[in-house]
């Protein structure tokens, strides 16, 4: 902060610290270069930060301009009274037809000569009102001059450019009245003096809620606005209005009276308007309307459609778990197949050796298979029932899962891999010659 306020006064240091707290810009150099485009003029900084906090395009933004103005002449209720400052002269000692030659020749002489006199004037000198100026320093000027000249007592003065005065009666389906005053214009004077202070004047305009603008012909915007206008003679009141969904420009008037500017209000021009202005509420109105129902039932398919995209998830998802839940077990058997394969290979050694048919001690088993095939083998009575289990256990035809049992009476003598390993074959009453069933197990 004291590197951006280094060099500056300390009327523009308080200046920046106000309009910082007022605007809750926290950047100080972007407050300083706003400051500085209005000329260190506060009051118009904190007007231009507001509107655009509102919504309301800058008056510096290039890339959407005001709304387009129509401005037929034909069709517009043009009311004015002689100027009280400006008649034209002519000598009264002469007869009529001569006094109008004489006034029409010193017209034309007139009127020719100013003409040169412009024509040199433009060419040697640059009319200031063609720069570019700040159109709220422009508007903010002439508010203080017309408050220090006429006093405070006049319609509510709009604090904004053009533009932003078209938008807003846009916007909120006002009447806009326009004022170009003319700088050394007597009439202009003689207007702001008496017609704009008038009091019933001042209570039609806040009555009918009009925004009234208003600036001077000799500052930038003025001339801008006076260039759209083209009135012609001063003091130059306009009312602008919302006509077939355009900003037009419905009546005008010039002259001092109050009686004038009364005949623009009354002269069925608010009448015809305020009927325009409830038309196009009620468009307006009936658009909102149609647009919310559109938009509620946008909303509707929205959410159906949703609703259907969610059910469809749902099902995409059920059907995905489902598969991995298949899946899962698929693994999980082909793990057990794979574990019970190793295991296989790894006991197959334990096996013990088959004795010879004249050993005594020989055992003679026939087991029969689940498939239906017959095993012969011969153990010796002291191996255990384990033993045999883990013979069966690592043959190829033989299940996963499986008992071993007699037949009659039926006893189930081993049913797992663990089991009968303390048990021989002679306590289990195996002796010479016997049959055991090898039955599936697995489910």
């Amino acid at each position: 902060m004291d590197q951006i306020d280094a060099d500056l006064t300390e009327d523009q240091q308080v200046k920046l610290c106000t309009f910082q707290e007022l605007s809750n810009i926290d950047n100080a150099s972007v407050c300083r270069e706003i400051l500085q485009r209005h000329n260190w003029d506060l009051e118009v900084a904190v007007q231009e930060q507001l509107n655009i906090t509102e919504g309301r395009p800058t008056v510096f933004a290039s890339e959407a301009g005001p709304p387009s103005v129509v401005n037929d002449l034909h069709r517009q209720q043009i009311f004015s009274t002689p100027s009280l400052f400006n008649q034209t002269w002519t000598p009264g000692w002469l007869p009529r037809p001569l006094a109008f030659t004489v006034s029409y020749m010193f017209r034309f002489c007139y009127d020719l000569f100013s003409s040169v006199v412009r024509l040199a004037y433009s060419i040697l000198y640059t009319d200031p009102r063609l720069q570019l100026t700040d159109p709220l320093v422009d508007v903010g000027n002439f508010i203080t001059h017309f408050n220090e000249t006429y006093g405070l007592n006049h319609p509510v003065l709009y604090q904004g450019s053009y533009g932003q005065a078209l938008s807003d009666a846009k916007q909120e389906l006002r009447f806009l009245l326009v004022y170009l005053h003319e700088q050394d214009d007597q009439d202009c004077n003689q207007f702001c003096r008496t017609t704009l202070t008038d009091p019933e004047v001042i209570d039609y305009i806040t009555t009918n809620n009009m925004i009234c603008w208003a600036c001077s012909t000799s500052t930038g915007e003025g001339y801008k606005v006076e260039q759209i206008m083209q009135p012609g003679a001063y003091p130059f009141v306009a009312i602008i209005v919302l006509k077939d969904n355009k900003m037009t420009i419905v009546g005008r008037c010039v002259g001092v009276d109050v009686a004038v500017l009364f005949a623009l209000f009354g002269f069925g021009v608010l009448v015809l308007l305020s009927a325009v202005l409830l038309g196009a509420g009620i468009e307006r109105s009936f658009n909102q309307s149609l647009r919310a129902q559109q938009d509620e039932d946008y909303l509707e398919s929205l959410r159906q459609d949703q609703e259907k995209e969610r059910l469809k998830q749902e099902q995409r998802q059920k059907e995905k778990d489902e598969e991995d839940r298949l899946r899962r077990i698929r693994e999980l058997e082909e793990e057990k197949r794979n574990n019970i394969r190793q295991k296989k290979m790894d006991l197959i050694g334990v096996v013990p050796e088959e004795p010879s048919p004249d050993d005594t001690e020989a055992v003679k088993i026939v087991f029969k298979m689940p498939n239906g095939k017959r095993l012969e083998r011969r153990f010796l009575n002291t191996n255990s029932v384990n033993d045999v289990y883990i013979f069966i256990f690592c043959h190829p035809d033989s299940p996963d899962y499986f008992e071993i049992a007699t037949n009659f009476p039926r006893k189930v003598l081993c049913t797992d891999i663990e089991d009968g390993k303390d048990i021989s074959l002679k306590k289990a009453g195996l002796n010479k010659g016997e049959v055991l069933f090898v039955n599936d197990t697995e489910e």
